[in-house]
């Protein structure tokens, strides 16, 4: 497997510290951020090669960090996470800009192959 880098957001600090640490035992690069704003300043310090990002996040939520990232650096692919089901209700469509979505609580095994999808896509 090749070295990738991976910032995973989300607010539920809990979960991303033990995501991040998961993919850590599995030889991928995960560092976190549990808000939009530190998501950001993250980016634009030691972009990332693939962003996992929560859809509900207080402040800046997911979606907006999304449309920030294309902006700033649309070549960083984007996995968005929801508890929902749907990123918005009754559209089951991946919004723009994003490679696709998994529903929380997320198969370790099912998110790092949607990985692997997303960092060998054009």
């Amino acid at each position: 497997m090749k070295s990738w880098k991976v910032l995973l957001v989300d607010d539920e600090e809990e979960f991303v510290t033990t995501l991040a640490e998961r993919l850590k035992l599995r030889g991928i690069d995960a560092s976190i951020a549990t808000n939009g704003k530190a998501a950001l300043a993250s980016i634009g310090a030691d972009p990332p090669h693939l962003v996992i990002l929560d859809v509900l996040m207080p402040g800046l939520g997911g979606l907006a960090v999304l449309d920030q990232i294309r902006t700033t650096d649309p070549k960083i692919k984007v996995i968005l996470l929801t508890g929902r089901g749907a990123i918005h209700e009754d559209d089951e469509r991946v919004p723009p800009g994003a490679f696709d979505y998994l529903i929380k609580p997320v198969n370790i095994d099912d998110l790092i192959e949607k990985m692997r999808e997303a960092l060998d896509a054009p």
